[in-house]
């Protein structure tokens, strides 16, 4: 078979047993925790930075995204051709420890642009976790229960975010916003280890199928040529890729926000436990975010898999209406006149916000061979990274920086209309998500 031919079969994965997938799925869920706190907890330190370091917002926004996302996005698709034919739990091993290794340097940085190289790095790493991770889910485990396994290893996303905005918050209260770096890069050096020495890889199993992969690979074009075809995977691609500009875009700007428009009432709140405003803060957004995000991602999974196994339609419609009701709720927190019924409002917005997880990208993964699946996980990935991660918190702080300077509104008022114009958004990705109805039944393969 030439090598940019698509074959027409895949060869049969063996299984793991039970226990072992359930082994798996919690390491694979602690590793991605581990992934999105050193990716996010830079978003409650972003104030502290800025203050020491006199940062602007935009490059606030460079720095939480688009510095991460341009070598996160573009480095994901080669790791995950590799991840086609190589060992799949080492090169997540790896990708854990360089990662890890880097945000500790977070820690260490002197200025905008030693930040800026530590945060590259963080992305280079990460660039190795999600596609090699999502193909082994998808050969761990069986079709009818895929989503609720992706949408498991999604709520590492929440977790990490929950895990990053607390820790980071008290961590730097009491020692400063480069030791809360230190802290949330340790924990990778474990996990990588165990991720090596313990992870199976289930190629292995079956030394035919491992043979078959090395001497028919699909080339990159082919798989390409595959996916254009997919007019399901484009529009579930744009629409999750814009609910990552809302999410990554408002990350950063939320606790700003806060900071800016809510000062005396938290100072206050945070006087009455003992704490600092901004462990206060990272603290609640953590918790309340973070624990309704996990419950949105789980919910997602269950509802794509109980209720797509009698309409594929329900992978695409359950998102589609879960944006389009989390934007008049976003927009209503942000315009409360106390933090504390805002923060209480952002609980079923962040719910919603994560619902999207499972149904997405169990959806790649079921409309392709089993031989380019780590491969359609990059591409989805650099999609939704490059125009979420990379775009979104540059795009809100630079409406932000117009909104307060150029049209006069000033820094607190500035931040709250970027994030309307940001959650505004939403109804775009719900149209998206509604268009995919019409092609999932026919784009769908296993």
């Amino acid at each position: 078979m030439a090598k940019d031919a698509a074959p027409t079969g895949s060869p049969l994965i063996a299984p793991v047993s039970t226990a072992y997938r359930r082994y798996a799925l919690w390491v694979l869920l602690i590793i991605y925790t581990l992934n999105f706190l050193d990716r996010q907890v830079v978003n409650i330190l972003a104030e502290p930075i800025k203050q020491e370091l006199g940062l602007a917002d935009w490059q606030l926004g460079m720095m939480t995204g688009l510095a991460f996302a341009i070598f996160y996005t573009v480095l994901g698709i080669p790791i995950a051709r590799l991840a086609e034919r190589k060992n799949r739990p080492l090169i997540i091993a790896g990708s854990v420890a360089a990662w890890s290794a880097f945000t500790v340097l977070c820690g260490f940085a002197q200025n905008f642009w030693h930040l800026i190289l530590a945060r590259i790095g963080v992305g280079i790493g990460e660039a190795g976790c999600t596609p090699p991770a999502h193909s082994l889910i998808t050969d761990y485990v069986p079709k009818e229960k895929r989503a609720s396994a992706i949408a498991f290893y999604s709520i590492g996303t929440p977790l990490g975010t929950l895990v990053g905005m607390a820790m980071g918050g008290l961590v730097a209260d009491a020692y400063g916003w480069r030791v809360a770096f230190m802290v949330a890069g340790a924990p990778g050096v474990v996990f990588a280890i165990i991720a090596a020495l313990t992870l199976v890889e289930p190629r292995k199993r079956l030394a035919a199928d491992l043979a078959a992969r090395a001497a028919q690979p699909i080339g990159f074009g082919a798989a390409l040529a595959v996916l254009m075809a997919k007019k399901t995977f484009w529009l579930v691609a744009l629409a999750a890729a814009i609910k990552a500009f809302i999410g990554y875009g408002q990350a950063p700007f939320t606790a700003s926000f806060f900071f800016r428009n809510h000062t005396a009432e938290l100072a206050s709140l945070a006087a009455q436990f003992g704490l600092k405003s901004a462990g206060f803060l990272g603290l609640s957004l953590g918790l309340m975010g973070g624990t309704a995000g996990v419950v949105g991602a789980w919910l997602g999974g269950v509802i794509a898999d109980r209720y797509g196994s009698k309409d594929i339609r329900a992978y695409v419609i359950a998102p589609a209406l879960a944006s389009l009701v989390a934007v008049p709720a976003y927009i209503a927190a942000i315009n409360l006149p106390g933090a504390v019924p805002a923060l209480i409002l952002l609980v079923p917005y962040y719910l919603l916000g994560a619902l999207w997880y499972g149904p997405v990208y169990a959806t790649a993964q079921s409309i392709v061979d089993p031989a380019m699946r780590a491969t359609t996980a990059a591409v989805l990935l650099f999609i939704i990274n490059l125009i979420g991660l990379g775009l979104g918190p540059l795009g809100v702080g630079l409406l932000s920086d117009l909104f307060a300077g150029p049209l006069g509104m000033g820094s607190a008022e500035g931040v709250r209309w970027a994030l309307i114009v940001s959650a505004l958004m939403g109804v775009v990705s719900f149209g998206l998500f509604w268009r995919a109805r019409r092609t999932i039944a026919a784009d769908m393969v296993s």
